[in-house]
């Protein structure tokens, strides 16, 4: 019964050539306007997302449940990965530092034994091709190496490093080398201590660099015989060229 009932009702439909052809056509002309419409189109515009504030850090203290080392990490990896949004790669050069240095300032606030905030400040934020930026980021490490010096030197000493070589400023590298010499312990590595010795040598100043060597031989900060012999002809040398 069912299966005749499906053979009358297959026997009911009209072949295409019954479709009158206007019909056709408006169908045809509808579905290729469709088509160009959507051809012409330009493609979706990625659009970027601006660094929001970074929440208070009682507030994410309070929601770490206990775990405020393991919101620490999983923080830095979300702003590490906030450059790369949909659609779009955002340059670090474009990014509004006074918030990323806010958000640095909080991850460090959850987990103050961690370095991976001042690595990031020292070793990735600070290589963008603004000499302000790259300002306010050294800043940053210096004032948080001032809270923990013995912890935090080495990215003092890069600070040292990015002020002389990519900044070009001798001053701001003479106020970053004479911080790590004066606030570090011995536990800090001499080379390190010895750099506000080469700062000086490359400002012309020579004499002073001779009175510190003086001071750190005196101290003990230097004992190493060769490398106060080398240190000593160095400064020999180069007052020698002034």
């Amino acid at each position: 019964m069912g299966l005749n009932n499906l053979k009358r009702g297959m026997t009911r439909e009209r072949p295409l050539s019954f479709v009158p052809l206007t019909v056709i056509i408006l169908l045809t002309a509808g579905f290729l306007a469709q088509v160009s419409w959507h051809g012409s189109r330009p493609p979706p515009a990625a659009e970027t997302t601006a660094l929001p504030p970074p929440p208070r850090l009682a507030f994410l203290k309070l929601a770490s449940l206990g775990e405020p080392e393991a919101l620490s990490r999983i923080l830095m990896l979300w702003l590490q990965a906030f450059d790369n949004q949909p659609g779009v790669s955002i340059p670090f050069r474009q990014l509004d530092y006074d918030r990323v240095i806010a958000w640095l300032d909080t991850v460090l606030g959850l987990d103050p034994d961690s370095q991976y905030p001042l690595l990031s400040a020292a070793r990735v934020y600070s290589e963008v091709p603004d000499r302000n930026k790259v300002r306010k980021m050294l800043a940053f490490v210096y004032d948080k190496f001032l809270e923990r010096p013995d912890q935090r030197w080495q990215w003092m000493a890069h600070a040292v490093y990015v002020a002389k070589h990519r900044l070009k400023d001798l001053n701001l590298a003479l106020v970053y080398a004479r911080a790590l010499r004066q606030h570090a312990t011995a536990a800090v590595p001499s080379w390190a201590r010895q750099m506000e010795l080469f700062v000086l040598e490359d400002l012309g100043e020579v004499e002073q660099a001779r009175i510190l060597l003086g001071g750190l031989i005196e101290s003990g900060a230097i004992r190493d015989r060769h490398e106060i012999r080398f240190l000593m002809e160095r400064l020999k040398a180069a007052g020698a060229g002034q």
